[in-house]
């Protein structure tokens, strides 16, 4: 009998756009299971060479954002060209199907999904409340503040986007 055991903080965001926190070989079965074709990392941890391997036999593309390969502490707020960069990707349908993650799918990727449903004209209650579901007692106020002031004029919305958009 196979388990099929998904990464901590698990969610489906969109259809065929899904996010968690770090995945480990009891997770590989189950993202076999999604056929992704792009996993958005966004940790400054590098992955493990397991997930590395992983991806790699799996034909999987991982992108990180430029700004992540710093000596940044990890409990920095991400900046905006992060933010953006990764918003291109998920509004790229060539991407798809698509993974966001960081290190527990808390802080950054409740960053990046708070500012694409501000993109989508969520309610900011409704996004927080999504972002607080997430990051459970470890919620940041600075990432709330960031989602609350991220400009969404900024994001070029392209032509050829995914059909949830």
């Amino acid at each position: 009998m196979s388990y099929f055991v998904p990464p901590c903080n698990y969610g489906m965001v969109e259809y065929d756009l899904s996010r968690s926190g770090q995945c480990h070989q009891l997770n590989f079965p189950f993202l076999e299971r999604l056929n992704l074709k792009t996993v958005i990392y966004l940790s400054h941890d590098e992955p493990s060479q397991p997930f590395l391997s992983f991806l790699e036999d799996q034909g999987i593309a991982l992108i990180r954002p430029l700004g992540l390969h710093s000596d940044i502490p990890e409990a920095s707020p991400m900046s905006e060209a992060e933010v953006l960069f990764a918003l291109q990707v998920i509004l790229s349908p060539q991407y798809y199907p698509l993974h966001v993650m960081c290190n527990f799918g808390r802080h950054r990727t409740g960053t990046i999904v708070g500012c694409l449903r501000k993109l989508q004209r969520w309610s900011l209650t409704a996004i927080f409340e999504e972002y607080r579901r997430y990051a459970g007692t470890k919620v940041r106020m600075l990432n709330e503040q960031f989602i609350e002031l991220f400009d969404t004029d900024l994001v070029r919305i392209p032509v050829d986007r995914p059909t949830w958009f």
